[in-house]
């Protein structure tokens, strides 16, 4: 049985359609992938940082120990309980302000002098461990929130008095 010529006629539009709808669902998919690549790539950028960041303050108060022994100071002098600000360069730690760390693109550092403001939040958590102090635990914590999500890198760092 051969079909008419006003039988095909629709049949051409019906298959346009179905083309186009396939066509439209492909290429969503597409830019669906991509957009959510270009946001982990962010989150992943962000995170490096943040790990940097903390690592760096954790370095910082190492920094601050090895000052005490070459000053003949006590292992844990000017150390406390408690959580505290540190920046590159410290000689002591800061009381925490809560405060967001700026960016100085002059030095390429991030501190609290900076001029740029950033998402990036460090508190440094000091435990003294045992009676004579001869512990210091250090957890520095770095924050931020991006892409309606909140993150958070801990990096924890344990001293012991080992010299004489």
């Amino acid at each position: 049985m051969k079909k008419s010529e006003a039988d095909r006629r629709g049949q051409f539009l019906v298959e346009a359609l179905i083309a186009l709808g396939v066509l439209v669902v492909g290429l969503l998919g597409i830019l669906t992938l991509l957009a959510r690549s270009f946001f982990l790539g962010r989150v992943i950028a962000d995170n490096y940082t943040a790990t940097y960041l903390a690592a760096e303050g954790v370095e910082v108060v190492k920094n601050l120990i090895d000052a005490n022994y070459i000053q003949g100071r006590p292992f844990a002098s000017g150390f406390s309980d408690g959580d505290f600000e540190v920046e590159y360069g410290s000689t002591a730690l800061a009381p925490n302000q809560d405060q967001n760390l700026l960016f100085d693109a002059g030095t390429n550092l991030y501190g609290y002098a900076g001029s740029q403001a950033t998402k990036f939040r460090r508190v440094i958590r000091v435990a003294l461990i045992g009676v004579v102090a001869d512990e210091v635990q250090v957890n520095s914590i770095v924050s931020w929130t991006t892409g309606g999500g909140s993150y958070l890198v801990d990096v924890e760092g344990r001293f012991l008095n080992w010299r004489p």
